[in-house]
């Protein structure tokens, strides 16, 4: 029975798995370990004591507040820099603030040109009395150039200008109505230009009354380019047709622009202009609430070279002026190439006259044609231009010049159509060569403004004006005086039915 207690003992040994099975606890003490991870997880937290770290930074942000003060300063001292650019300290600084019309402003934003309206210079000469400006007609750029030194050295107000004819749709010169703000603009820049100017679409011709209808698309287009005034030119129809249609474009101007209208059609000693027909023109635009700056007259002159000796009637043009003073116009003088200096002088001393034409003379100085006193080109007993050695173009340009007028049977004031297949040519020789053409104009153009057209100073009168009116909008030189009810389409035509004037011979007279 002793032998039998054996198999308990292997009962006791079989507690050992029991022991393995204590053993298999230590996997879970590796899940213990894994709790390591935990732990960091715990260390995770520390980037989360690096967002605390990120304070810091926020407390940078709170040192950029300190800048932040130093901008709010800055900005409040920037401020007040601009506002005294708004009033600036030279006249002609704040006449540059306030005195260019919008669409010069619009195409030249940053520009130190003073393109103005043309009201401005008309005033200017009205101020100072008994004074007139140049209008330059700008057929080449060398002209142009000369007549703003030159109207720089007087200190006058200018008015650069081109015809229809001359750089319309149809130009035979390179300078046109799209073009010459640009090359004005520019030139006034590069050379430091402080006086006044007005850009200019001289003579916008209506032949016919059909012309109307274009002339409403393409008026609008000039604006758009830069131009600053406007003369429309309807004096070769018949009176009523004149006024209608100036009645009918006048929407299509700008109410701040320079305005000239035309009675009498520029052609010399025929069909001269009367204080009827001008009375007729001013009155109706008058009763339509119109104030043009400027009437032309045919007051015995004649465009480009003069062939006759009466040129301009002074006492015709002073009792038409004295007629419609009550208006408050201006006369505008054309055709004053071929009118000696002392008739000028005559005309700025007992006319309303402010503004001056001069075209065929400044083309002929700039490529060296011997003009006289009155402007007009000299010729040989051929009949053929004198050209002066060493001024204006080259003499092989000259006789390339002679060559091409040849060919296309070109005599005398035809010359003119030299200019725009020439432009080009002209701007391509030497330096020097160009600076004397340059300089033939301004010797010109300095020598009517300072000593027949007593201008010299107007451009302070005008850019006064300017700081006056605190506008590019002066305040107009009349008010309405007619009824309109007399003045309807109606009674316009019956109006002129009653008109005794002499339009003289037909013809398309050189404009």
């Amino acid at each position: 029975m002793v032998a039998k207690k054996k198999p308990a003992k292997k009962k006791v040994a079989k507690k050992k798995p029991a022991k393995k099975k204590v053993a298999k606890k230590k996997p879970a003490k590796k899940k213990v370990a894994k709790k390591k991870p935990a732990k960091k997880k715990v260390a995770k937290k520390k980037p989360a004591k690096k967002k605390v770290a990120k304070k810091k930074p926020a407390k940078k942000k709170v040192a950029k507040k300190k800048p932040a003060k130093k901008k709010v300063a800055k900005k409040k001292v920037a401020k007040k820099k601009p506002a005294q650019t708004r009033v600036p300290l030279t006249p002609f600084d704040r006449a540059l603030a306030l005195g260019r019309p919008p669409n010069v402003a619009r195409l030249f934003p940053n520009s130190r040109a003073l393109l103005v309206s043309g009201k401005f210079i008309d005033r200017a000469c009205i101020t100072k009395t008994k004074a007139m400006t140049i209008a330059a007609n700008g057929r080449n750029t060398f002209v142009i150039e000369g007549a703003l030194r030159a109207a720089q050295k007087a200190n006058a107000a200018l008015i650069i200008e081109i015809a229809r004819s001359e750089g319309g749709a149809s130009a035979y010169c390179a300078v046109n109505y799209w073009n010459i703000a640009r090359i004005v603009d520019a030139v006034c820049n590069r050379l430091g230009i402080k006086v006044p100017v007005a850009v200019h679409a001289d003579h916008y011709g209506i032949k016919k009354y059909d012309d109307v209808t274009f002339a409403k698309v393409e008026i609008p287009s000039i604006f758009d380019a830069g131009l600053t005034s406007i003369a429309i030119d309807a004096s070769h129809m018949p009176d009523d047709l004149n006024l209608l249609a100036n009645l009918e474009l006048n929407p299509f101007i700008p109410d701040w622009a320079g305005l000239e209208t035309e009675v009498g059609e520029i052609k010399g000693k025929e069909g001269l202009s009367t204080k009827q027909e001008a009375l007729f023109l001013i009155q109706g635009l008058n009763a339509h609430g119109i104030f043009p700056e400027w009437i032309a007259l045919n007051n015995g002159t004649a465009h480009g070279i003069q062939t006759a000796d009466q040129g301009i009637q002074v006492e015709l043009t002073k009792g038409i002026h004295d007629a419609i003073k009550p208006y408050g116009v201006s006369g505008a003088q054309h055709g004053t190439s071929g009118n000696g200096s002392d008739r000028l002088r005559r005309i700025a001393d007992l006319t309303r006259t402010t503004k001056a034409n001069v075209a065929t003379a400044l083309q002929m100085v700039s490529w060296g044609v011997k003009v006289n006193d009155a402007g007009n080109a000299q010729m040989d007993e051929s009949g053929n231009f004198i050209k002066i050695p060493g001024e204006g173009v080259t003499e092989q340009m000259w006789t390339e010049m002679k060559k091409e007028a040849a060919a296309r049977g070109l005599k005398g004031g035809a010359f003119k159509k030299l200019n725009l297949p020439f432009e080009n040519k002209f701007l391509g020789q030497p330096r020097h060569i160009r600076e004397r053409m340059i300089q033939g104009v301004e010797d010109f153009v300095y020598n009517l403004l300072a000593n027949v057209f007593n201008a010299v100073d107007t451009a302070s009168i005008a850019i006064d004006i300017i700081n006056e009116a605190g506008s590019y909008y002066p305040a107009p030189k009349a008010h309405v005086m007619e009824n309109p009810a007399s003045w309807t389409r109606e009674k316009i035509v019956a109006r002129a039915k009653d008109l005794d004037t002499d339009k003289g011979p037909a013809g398309n007279f050189d404009d």
